[in-house]
């Protein structure tokens, strides 16, 4: 497409959008003529932004439609395009040499003489479009100004007799200055509700369609603010300390007497939240040097960039306590509403040893003036330990690792079987019965602690020497326990319970028992454990179920520790079955401690004597009413033929107002309400704000359901025992 033929197309698109513009121009203005003259000045200058957009954004639109397709048909109406003016868009290579040629001879024909593509002006509608405009504009903003209606100074009547009408808000401009330490700037608006900090300076700037002879702000409260006149103007500041609402009062009356509201967001105290470490107490470790403290403080409008730390030294135990305090400068990193303040003491200078305690404490200040406020951090507590604590943390953590072999659950012997045998082939033999003969150790251990419930003896106490008629001969094989006993002494010795390591052989050490020796007398009737009875508190059944798994991990023992892993699993099975049996006993018999409780008398049973019972019914007291000034009020609201007493809800209000969520709502609801005493509506608005209102009573208790007929008649019948 040839450059002269793109101009023309860009003109012709020109044209439909000003045509388009000018018949909607003249119709944006009327429309904001009319809500001048109906709304006032904010409405119609909302009315023109909204009307100038739409007329652009259809001018727009119009002009679009004048797309390729539209361009092709109008150079086909020329004799120049020869009806061949779709060849100007298509791609060279889609077109065969004829084709070509005729696109050559199209496109010079039409570079030498351009049609001109523009449409015409639409004066069938421009001329009526800027004629209605002219005469709504003047119906609207001349119709008030005609000299028969020429407004007089005072409320009276004017020259010809008729009553002037009522002034109205015609612009009406707030400007909210917030206090400087919030760092926000001057803002201006058109509305007189507003949401500003607490300290603001406001300036209320109001414009009247007729100049009222006084005007005032009038509050919620009580409190007037009178308005001073300047020229068209009516201007007058307060300073935002508290929400309220208010109204614009003028003489004569406004024609609309619209209530505002001001709501006003108090400055919060900083908060300050501990990063590092994270938790409040922190055991140090033995020999520790530093500390590493962090925290973020966050505030609404800004954190002083510096804060102190406090921190507390604690030394001494007991009552010989005694403390020490320093106060260490911290400044912050980052904005100005979250910063972050870090510190790593060191230990050493603050003078802390081993067993005192460092306490730690952050207080920020935010920006507000005169009087700053102040918040802090919660106390972080370093716990050194002391040189007694570090031996016996030293002897716990000998001891942690020995006890973990003491708790293989039989669970734990199965899987470590099981994978066992997945490795068979994998092993080579010895090292493979070497496994199963470890895990036969532990089988060993675990059914040596479930038999101390059935008061067995530790297998791994010292033994006499066999004598010569008891030793095995060569050929014969030697039992599991002389050829694991020297392995699982030290392990099965551990198991035990401490007064099962000793040797219950009834001799002592040094030779045969002594005659009136305490020692011999104790180990021979001092022990009770070797009776089953006396030594478990498991009922009968419980105790053969336990008895039942120990035979089975003695059979899983033997095999596992000859080598053969799969033929101890069926016994490893059945152990843990009758292991979960035991788990999932009744009950068990606890042994008598304490005093004994007298027994009952049976001859007092069912027979209906009360005297010495005392009275278990619950009194039920009256709640009092809260608040009865409002429920009043809240029930006169039900009758649409009363009239409540609002003045005792004012009253109310004003002494409760920190006390409610949303007081201005309520004082909304009561002003309407004074405003308008037969609006149905108002009532119930304010019905439903005292109701939200209303201090809930505390729970009580609940009556009883009354029996049905059975209830009753079994109720009766004890009554009749008597």
């Amino acid at each position: 497409m040839s450059a002269r033929v793109q101009q023309a197309w860009q003109r012709a698109r020109r044209r439909r959008w000003w045509s388009s513009a000018l018949i909607g121009l003249p119709l944006a203005v009327a429309a904001t003529a009319l809500a001048l003259r109906v709304a006032g000045f904010n409405p119609a200058a909302v009315v023109l932004l909204l009307a100038l957009l739409a007329t652009k954004g259809i001018a727009t639109w119009r002009a679009r439609r004048l797309d390729r397709r539209w361009l092709v048909r109008q150079l086909d109406r020329h004799a120049v395009a020869q009806d061949s003016a779709d060849l100007l868009f298509a791609a060279p290579d889609t077109l065969n040499p004829l084709q070509r040629r005729q696109r050559q001879h199209v496109a010079t024909a039409l570079q030498s003489a351009p049609p001109d593509l523009r449409p015409r002006w639409p004066a069938r509608a421009l001329w009526p479009a800027w004629i209605g405009a002219l005469l709504v504009i003047a119906l609207a903003l001349g119709w008030p100004r005609s000299r028969d209606t020429a407004i007089a100074p005072g409320p009276g009547p004017v020259a010809n007799g008729t009553q002037a009408p009522p002034p109205q808000l015609q612009s009406t401009r707030l400007q909210i200055r917030a206090p400087a330490y919030t760092a926000q700037p001057v803002r201006v608006q058109a509305v007189l509700d507003a949401k500003v900090a607490q300290g603001s300076q406001l300036q209320w700037a109001l414009r009247f369609s007729a100049p009222p002879t006084s005007a005032a702000l009038q509050f919620h409260d009580g409190q007037r603010l009178p308005l001073q006149r300047h020229g068209d103007t009516w201007t007058t500041q307060s300073t935002a300390s508290r929400p309220r609402l208010y109204r614009v009062v003028t003489t004569p009356a406004l024609h609309d007497n619209r209530l505002y509201r001001l709501d006003v967001v108090p400055d919060r105290a900083p908060g300050v939240r501990v990063i590092a470490p994270d938790r409040s107490l922190v055991l140090g470790a033995p020999g520790q040097r530093q500390w590493a403290l962090q925290f973020e403080a966050s505030d609404d409008y800004g954190v002083a960039a510096t804060a102190e730390l406090k921190v507390t030294l604690a030394q001494g135990s007991g009552e010989n306590i005694t403390f020490r305090e320093q106060r260490i400068p911290l400044t912050g990193s980052g904005p100005a509403t979250q910063r972050r303040f870090a510190r790593t003491l060191d230990l050493a200078a603050l003078g802390a040893a081993p067993g005192n305690d460092v306490i730690a404490q952050l207080q920020v200040r935010d920006n507000r003036a005169p009087i700053a406020q102040t918040g802090q951090s919660t106390s972080v507590i370093l716990r050194l330990p002391s040189t007694e604590q570090i031996q016996t943390a030293d002897l716990e953590g000998m001891v942690k690792k020995t006890l973990p072999a003491y708790f293989r659950s039989q669970r734990q012997i199965i899987i470590d079987a099981e994978a066992l045998i997945r490795l068979r082939g994998q092993l080579p033999p010895g090292e493979f019965v070497r496994r199963a003969d470890a895990i036969g150790v532990d089988q060993r251990i675990l059914r040596l602690r479930y038999g101390q419930f059935l008061g067995e003896e530790s297998e791994g106490a010292a033994k006499p020497p066999p004598t010569s008629d008891a030793l095995p001969t060569s050929d014969a094989p030697a039992t599991q326990d002389q050829e694991h006993d020297h392995d699982t002494a030290d392990a099965a010795g551990h198991a035990q319970a401490g007064h099962d390591d000793h040797d219950h052989s009834g001799a002592t050490a040094g030779g045969p028992p002594v005659f009136g020796s305490a020692t011999d007398v104790l180990s021979e009737y001092g022990h009770t454990h070797d009776h089953a009875e006396a030594a478990t508190l498991l009922d009968p059944q419980t105790r053969a179920t336990l008895k039942a798994a120990l035979d089975q991990m003695w059979s899983s023992e033997g095999e596992l520790r000859q080598g053969r892993p799969d033929a101890a699993l069926p016994y490893a099975y059945k152990a843990l079955a009758f292991i979960k049996q035991v788990q999932q006993a009744e009950r068990i018999y606890l042994a008598r401690v304490g005093p004994e409780l007298p027994p009952i008398d049976e001859s007092r049973r069912l027979g209906g004597d009360r005297t010495d019972l005392g009275n278990r019914t619950l009194p039920l007291q009256a709640v009092p009413a809260p608040d009865p000034a409002i429920v009043a009020v809240w029930q006169q609201l039900a009758d649409t033929d009363g009239a409540p007493d609002l003045d005792a809800v004012s009253g109310w209000l004003r002494a409760n107002e920190t006390r409610l969520s949303d007081p201005l709502s309520l004082a909304a609801a009561i002003e309407a309400l004074r405003m308008a005493p037969e609006c149905s509506e108002c009532r119930t608005t304010l019905r439903a704000q005292l109701w939200r209102a209303l201090l809930r009573p505390p729970p009580q208790v609940s009556r009883r359901t009354a029996p049905d007929r059975m209830g009753q008649t079994w109720l009766d019948a004890l009554e009749n025992v008597r």
